[in-house]
């Protein structure tokens, strides 16, 4: 029979493995944030200041620690799936350029590392094809019909609110974030008032 001592012991134990695997999960993403696109596991042990064998009593390899810090950055696109505040279609189009936009700089630093990673890792591959129909189904229920319709203007809209031309304006093109919210959005206004 266990005592009150042995749940709470029980307890304890849990609550710290838990705690060291958040510390590992952290440093991890402190790592790829800092512009480390594959970081080792003693770097990530040093940085949450654990033993090298507790990365592996937690993740089983690297790319699970990576399939790991996917599923919970994939956490922040849920804003770009809350309720719209605007009534009209433009309005609303607006609120998602305006949404996207901010995650995908904030996620700027995860997408590198994350498609470095997604060939080899089944994981992150699933979550960045789920991120991205997610997104893309949002996107057309938000359209009128006459471009929600309209196979062309779909994919432009999909293709110009990716995070992929994000990332290839900010990244690729040096591109300060002014500048590419300034391409998009017109971009963005040719199509639909085109």
């Amino acid at each position: 029979m266990r005592t009150d001592s042995d749940v709470l012991q029980t307890d304890g134990r849990r609550r710290r493995s838990e705690q060291s695997r958040d510390k590992i999960i952290a440093a991890m993403m402190a790592l790829v944030e800092e512009g480390q696109i594959s970081p080792i596991a003693e770097q990530v042990a040093e940085r949450a200041n654990v033993g090298l064998r507790s990365v592996f009593r937690h993740f089983n390899d690297m790319e699970s620690l990576f399939a790991e810090m996917a599923a919970r950055l994939a956490r922040h696109y849920q804003p770009a799936l809350a309720p719209f505040v605007s009534a009209d279609w433009r309005g609303r189009l607006d609120e998602s350029i305006d949404r996207r936009i901010a995650i995908y700089e904030l996620l700027l630093p995860y997408k590198r590392a994350a498609d470095a990673h997604r060939h080899r890792s089944t994981a992150i591959e699933n979550t960045h094809a789920q991120t991205n129909q997610l997104l893309r189904a949002r996107l057309r229920q938000l359209l009128p019909p006459h471009l929600a319709d309209d196979a062309t203007a779909l994919e432009t809209l999909d293709f110009l609110l990716s995070v992929d031309s994000w990332q290839r304006l900010r990244m690729e093109q040096n591109l300060s974030p002014e500048t590419a919210r300034a391409i998009v959005e017109t971009q963005v206004r040719c199509l639909v008032e085109g």
